[in-house]
């Protein structure tokens, strides 16, 4: 019999020299005379362990990682029994070889996870629609078709289902004024700009389960009565937008995509639009400016774009993580999807391990657990081994939290009332050396380099701000200059245009608030520095 070998295609397992272990494969296959099927299928985000090989056997599948070319024959000597004539071993568990992880949904890193949304990642060909439609796919676009638009908008109303992108504005809420407005066109559009640091999951869906974002955008076309939509993806990320091409072709193909999808009379065409390289096209106006052709700047609202939106037609945009849950909502009704999560925040969120940690990858869960809890079990310690000190959550914006914020709870509400935001779901952890000093003007750097330069408070404040910290750290009249600077992060949290400005200031203050001995450190460092030269 062939042997099913499963190899990620993604863009971190590529960066780890995922194509030499998939040409030692297909050598060690050809030189022992095996029939083999080379499946592959996305990353199931346990990126420590990739490249992760897995192997089809008779009990299930086996996993191995981290995985180099050189490892593949002696995995092969495992999996092969050299009396069964090719044939895999029966009662063979592949656990014997050092790299042997075994089952993989029984790796407590994925076991202990609530994978709503990425409960395909890792098991399917991404763009394989036999594989999908396997796997439970386009059933929520089945059921929605039996329905009338309002009670699709009413489903993702009662799931409580909030924009993953990071404001967190009720999806549902969004999708009734859309519906509710009459125009010869409407749009759906996918904001997968994901340029937050240490940010990744949009990325992960459209890598490893890409035609559930094409579901959930056909099922909000359904919804609203849009025709058209557009994925507008990140330009850095070429593999993504491969892979979504070849899903939307496949779905085209088969009667998912294109005029009376499923035989009905619904209409819904897709297509991918690269980003402007810009951070600023991740807010939804740039992004609409951008889409349209134009330089990407900030809209002035009202009017919002689910009334005026692109070329001036209603339109939704939704993150990648709010469209790729409808799927599950449509499915399995609002209520399955309501009964995970805490208060407001319902559902799962995939946070996004990185930074100075063992372990990184991607964690679902359903929001309630503290950061502290998050970390700790699923983190692994720090790579340097030295204690962590601060954790930056929710991207650049987000406030640098001290260990006395650790045991906040995964919530919306929550990070709001510590003066936090939780964002995407990015996590970025820094161990003692680090200096915050550093982070707060690497904060106001960042925004003086991804401003759009319309309105004034983030283009000067942000510049000033650079200037202002760089005194304080050089221990330049420390005192009113960190009065200047609080005076100036006020200013462009009151007077910025948008969410790049207004919340700059937050890891900004969240720094000198929790991590003030680091002046006197930066100082003395500076004047160490000028004794050198």
């Amino acid at each position: 019999m062939s042997m099913k070998i499963f190899l990620p295609r993604d863009t971190t397992t590529l960066a780890l020299g995922g194509e030499k272990v998939v040409k030692a494969i297909r050598t060690e296959a050809d030189v022992r005379g095996l029939e083999i099927e080379l499946v592959r299928n996305g990353s199931r985000g346990l990126f420590w362990l990739e490249p992760m090989l897995e192997v089809q056997t008779q009990n299930g599948r086996i996993a191995y990682g981290p995985v180099e070319a050189s490892d593949v024959a002696a995995i092969f000597d495992e999996i092969f029994n050299p009396g069964l004539d090719s044939e895999l071993s029966e009662g063979n568990t592949g656990d014997a070889h050092p790299l042997a992880l075994g089952n993989p949904e029984e790796i407590p890193y994925l076991k202990n996870q609530q994978r709503l949304t990425f409960a395909r990642a890792g098991i399917t060909d991404p763009v394989s629609i036999a594989d999908y439609l396997a796997h439970d796919g386009f059933k929520g676009l089945e059921n929605s078709l039996a329905l009338n638009s309002q009670a699709i908008v009413d489903e993702v109303k009662a799931s409580g289902l909030r924009g993953r992108g990071g404001a967190a504005f009720p999806t549902g809420i969004k999708w009734q004024t859309v519906h509710d407005c009459s125009a010869d066109q409407k749009y759906i559009v996918c904001n997968a700009d994901e340029g937050d640091s240490g940010t990744f999951a949009d990325r992960l869906v459209m890598e490893a389960d890409p035609l559930m974002l094409v579901e959930g955008m056909i099922i909000a076309g359904v919804a609203v009565d849009a025709t058209q939509g557009y994925i507008y993806l990140r330009s850095e990320y070429p593999v993504a937008y491969q892979i979504m091409n070849e899903a939307i072709a496949n779905a085209y193909a088969a009667g998912y995509l294109g005029e009376h999808i499923l035989g009905s009379d619904k209409t819904f065409h897709l297509e991918v639009r690269l980003g402007a390289a810009a951070y600023i096209c991740g807010e939804e106006t740039s992004l609409l400016e951008s889409l349209e052709g134009k330089r990407g700047m900030v809209r002035f609202k009202p009017p919002l774009p689910a009334i005026e939106g692109l070329f001036g037609k209603p339109t939704v945009v939704n993150n990648v993580l709010s469209l790729a849950a409808i799927p599950f909502i449509m499915e399995k009704g609002s209520q399955a999807y309501a009964d995970y999560g805490m208060g407001r925040s319902r559902g799962t969120l995939p946070f996004q391990l990185t930074g100075n940690l063992k372990q990184g990858g991607l964690v679902e869960l359903a929001f309630g657990p503290t950061l502290r809890e998050l970390v700790d079990n699923f983190g692994g310690g720090t790579e340097t081994g030295l204690p962590m000190r601060a954790i930056q959550v929710g991207g650049p914006l987000g406030a640098y939290l001290p260990a006395s914020q650790w045991d906040t709870p995964l919530d919306y509400e929550a990070f709001a009332a510590a003066g936090a935001v939780l964002g995407h779901g990015g996590v970025v952890v820094f161990d003692e050396s680090v200096d915050m000093t550093e982070q707060a003007r690497f904060s106001m750097e960042f925004c003086v380099a991804e401003s759009c330069g319309k309105c004034t408070p983030c283009r000067i404040g942000s510049t000033r701000g650079v200037e202002v910290i760089d005194k304080i750290r050089s221990g330049n009249n420390v005192a009113a200059n960190l009065a200047l600077l609080d005076d100036l992060c006020d200013t462009m949290i009151d007077g910025s245009l948008c969410a790049m400005g207004s919340m700059t200031p937050i890891p900004v203050k969240s720094a000198f608030k929790y991590f003030s001995e680091d002046i006197a450190l930066a100082h003395a460092s500076s004047l160490a520095q000028t004794e050198t030269q």
